[in-house]
């Protein structure tokens, strides 16, 4: 997503709310909305969000009003979510286009968190635990990516070219909320 932002891809950027302690090269509303349990358990009670869950000990969740702003604009709209929430996206918007970003290897994806220095031993275990079964439930997309280390562009270039066949469509997806 940072890279599609990077190029000024004309869609709207889904900022995620989280409970997650902000890291340092984060900024709120820009990467997260950081908020107290407090504050999401009231997100929650007031049907705010389309989506959350608990991801690796943490609630994350997507706002409602955010989506709808961006569709009633025409704009496509890119959410960052696992399967789990995925699947609850097309309950709720059965058009939704679902793309599946994935690794070459589970060894290149050990190898791209153990670099990126935010995993302990134990959260590691877990989100390679987790990788394995979503992997399982690839199915549920329309399409699946590989993103191969160092060809990030290649990446983006094949998520904009799926998207811009999607609006070619006979007959167009339509997504509401």
């Amino acid at each position: 997503m940072q890279r599609m932002k990077e190029r000024g891809l004309p869609f709207h950027f889904v900022v995620t709310a989280t409970t997650r302690e902000k890291r340092a090269n984060e900024t709120h509303g820009k990467d997260y909305f950081f908020v107290t349990k407090d504050e999401f358990a009231r997100m929650i009670d007031e049907d705010e969000l389309i989506e959350h869950a608990i991801v690796y000990g943490d609630y994350k969740g997507i706002p409602k009003q955010q989506v709808r702003e961006a569709l009633a604009t025409g704009k496509d709209v890119v959410m960052r979510i696992d399967v789990q929430g995925a699947e609850t996206v097309r309950k709720m918007a059965h058009d939704a286009l679902m793309i599946f970003l994935t690794t070459e290897s589970e060894a290149d994806l050990v190898h791209r968190l153990e670099t990126r220095k935010t995993e302990t031993p134990d959260s590691l275990a877990i989100r390679i635990a987790t990788a394995r079964k979503e992997l399982n439930r690839v199915e549920a997309f329309d399409y699946v990516i590989v993103n191969r280390e160092f060809h990030l562009d290649e990446t983006v270039d094949t998520i904009r070219a799926i998207i811009d066949a999607e609006h070619h469509r006979v007959k167009p997806r339509k997504v509401t909320l």
